[in-house]
């Protein structure tokens, strides 16, 4: 069976060495200290090895069943949901107001990582919770935040988010769903959702579903959407819990992967609800959400590929086979071990500098969230606004074929399910799709983000690279990474300049280009946080670090990225520049 280690010296090095996050002006920064990080981080990753991992297997094996409109979890599901509760781990970064422990969001990513790469299904309960949680708490009136958001923050109560339906999915403004208002401040819904993740389960006393549906007469298409909370059970004044309400789970979705989440078709028949922020704007309620859901999900594709890549590095290291070409590694026994072979090699350091390039990005991202929302800066605000495409597109994307490698150095036992590592290739491949399928993040991406707020936030990331590019060109160390950087930054300017002469024309230039345009960002980020992770490890060892190993291995593994992964920039480039033409050149009857 699969095993995971939580990765909490690196987070400690992220956090502290490279984002400095004690030093920080942003409020709340100054409590995290190493000691408190370490000690946080110490617990979560124990609760990840040594509760939610050995549950991984379980829930994907086990799956969920429905037996009579209730949905059964995986054993020990019920047991290891508790245990988070007891923790307080499900209020990590929420409001004290509310029985969260108010830390930072930055601290909420790390943990949530831990979480994810243990036991993705299970860890999907209670982070659907946090966001509709948050869009409650973004959103919700007084009298709502007071009767939901305590339990929810505890997870005492969960939450979910309902937009898909049958006929409709990324076009919301087509769904059927409908809110008839009651006079009283309240709406009956009608309709159907499907893919609703933890949408019904007995681990929590209720349920809180947050819904899109159309008030009659509104506007019509996305305009006319609102937003509405709607209970599993009704909640009386006094807060205790009062009669079913009208939804219901009519069927379990039979799924690729995550076995172990309730992945729901929901029916809503006259289910008492409540509007949620202002009537026909609920995609502005809605998107507190699935922003938040979006980075989650970027950091999903990290942590199925960090656990797959912790057992693919076992397995290369104890599995015997062939002989290294300069030289036998192993004289004593029948065979050298897979790691030995340059290609095996060449797989492995694609995945450790893909998912520590990455979790460098989650967490920036993470600070610039907290930057945004603890210190109402809107510079911040719009930065992280145009990296979360890329964070959900690009990572997951990747975090999904750094799954199939790992699996691919197992040769024939990663294609056998006792070895269990299909099931990281499984569960990693809905993050491609869900919370906007990675062709829409693209198209977000290229045709929204970039001209937000007139090209301010694409040209402050310009800038960012272009200062840290110019502080560092004369460090010594520094030129694999620097000069590499400025190459890439130039390719994805290149790219921007592209779409703005040729768009206009033309908008299917643009949109062509748009999933290479996601990855070029993408891999500039990367190594832009490769650039960083440098120059925090050579200051280190500069100062006489007692950790000398760890610095060099961290140097030699951003060189890598730099060398091998980087240059992928000119080919997304290349291809965006070829335009539409190849793309559309076929009638569709010609397919």
């Amino acid at each position: 069976m699969p095993s995971y280690t939580a990765p909490t010296k690196d987070l400690q090095y992220v956090l502290h060495d490279v984002l400095n996050v004690s030093a920080s002006d942003i409020p709340g920064y100054d409590e995290l200290e190493p000691d408190f990080t370490s000690a946080i981080f110490e617990e979560a990753g124990k609760i990840s090895s040594e509760v939610l991992a050995p549950l991984n297997i379980v829930g994907d094996t086990e799956g969920c069943r429905l037996e009579n409109g209730v949905v059964r979890v995986p054993t020990g599901f019920q047991d290891a949901f508790n245990q988070m509760r007891e923790g307080g781990w499900p209020g990590l970064d929420m409001p004290e107001d509310f029985g969260g422990q108010n830390m930072p969001y930055v601290v909420g990513t790390a943990v949530g990582e831990m979480f994810s790469a243990a036991n993705q299904a299970f860890t999907m309960y209670q982070g659907l919770t946090h966001g509709a949680a948050s869009a409650i708490l973004a959103h919700g009136t007084d009298a709502q935040k007071a009767t939901f958001l305590p339990n929810m923050v505890s997870c005492q109560w969960t939450g979910t988010m309902n937009l898909t339906e049958p006929h409709c999915g990324t076009d919301l403004g087509l769904m059927r769903t409908k809110a008839e208002p009651q006079g009283d401040g309240s709406y009956k819904l009608t309709g159907q959702k499907i893919f609703i993740s933890s949408g019904e389960h007995e681990m929590a006393e209720n349920i809180i579903h947050l819904v899109l549906a159309k008030i009659p007469g509104g506007p019509e298409g996305i305009k006319g959407v609102s937003l509405f909370i709607v209970p599993k059970f009704l909640v009386n004044a006094d807060g205790s819990l009062g009669e079913r309400n009208g939804v219901s789970c009519g069927k379990l979705e039979e799924k690729m992967g995550i076995h172990g989440n309730s992945t729901c078709v929901m029916n809503y028949d006259g289910a008492e609800g409540y509007l949620l922020g202002e009537e026909h704007k609920g995609m502005r309620a809605m998107f507190t959400m699935m922003n938040e859901a979006r980075l989650g999900v970027g950091m999903q594709g990290l942590s199925q590929a960090e656990a797959a890549y912790q057992n693919a590095l076992i397995y290369a290291k104890d599995r015997l086979q062939g002989r290294d070409v300069t030289g036998a590694k192993n004289p004593d026994g029948p065979a050298d071990p897979l790691i030995v072979h340059p290609d095996v090699r060449r797989m492995l350091m694609d995945q450790k500098s893909f998912v520590e390039g990455a979790r460098a990005f989650i967490l920036w991202g993470a600070t610039l969230i907290d930057q945004a929302h603890r210190k109402s800066d809107k510079d911040a605000d719009g930065l992280v606004s145009l990296m979360t495409p890329v964070i959900k597109g690009f990572l997951t994307d990747e975090g999904y074929d750094m799954t199939v490698q790992a699996q691919q150095v197992y040769g024939g036992h990663g294609y056998i399910e006792e070895w269990g590592m299909s099931q990281f290739t499984r569960d990693a491949r809905i993050a491609m799709i869900y919370e906007g399928a990675n062709g829409v993040q693209a198209l977000d991406l290229v045709g929204r983000k970039l001209a937000q707020d007139g090209g301010k936030h694409v040209m402050a990331f310009f800038n960012l690279v272009k200062e840290f590019c110019s502080e560092n060109k004369d460090v010594e160390g520094m030129e694999p990474f620097v000069e590499p950087l400025k190459t890439a930054s130039k390719h994805l300017q290149a790219a921007g300049m592209y779409f703005m002469q040729q768009g206009m024309k033309n908008p299917n230039h643009a949109l062509a280009g748009s999933t290479d345009f996601m990855h070029l960002f993408g891999h500039v980020c990367l190594g832009l946080m490769w650039a960083r992770m440098a120059r925090a490890s050579i200051e280190a060892l500069e100062n006489g670090t007692s950790d000398a190993a760890f610095h060099e291995t961290k140097l030699a593994t951003g060189r890598y990225y730099m060398a091998r992964r980087l240059p992928a920039t000119a080919m997304h480039l290349a291809r965006i520049e070829s335009g539409a033409d190849p793309v559309m050149a076929l009638d569709a009857e010609a397919f």
